[in-house]
């Protein structure tokens, strides 16, 4: 699979990840990676675990929910 914004511009590279969001296959130069808290229902509330997940979105995802 290659990368759906590098196919835009034209050019080739191979997809390492998928955007969470829409489903884009990204390259390296285009996966964007944060960390996020898994919330875990525990009884009367959350808890949030030790651990952190990873999220990788395309650009494009990470644009529109930064402006959201």
């Amino acid at each position: 699979m290659e990368c759906y914004e590098c196919a835009r511009e034209g050019a080739a590279a191979a997809a390492v990840a998928v955007c969470r969001e829409c489903g884009a296959a990204v390259c390296l130069r285009h996966v964007r990676t944060e960390e996020t808290e898994i919330l875990k229902p525990a009884g009367l509330g959350k808890v949030t675990s030790d651990q952190s997940a990873r999220r990788l979105t395309c650009p494009v995802c990470r644009r529109a929910e930064a402006t959201a």
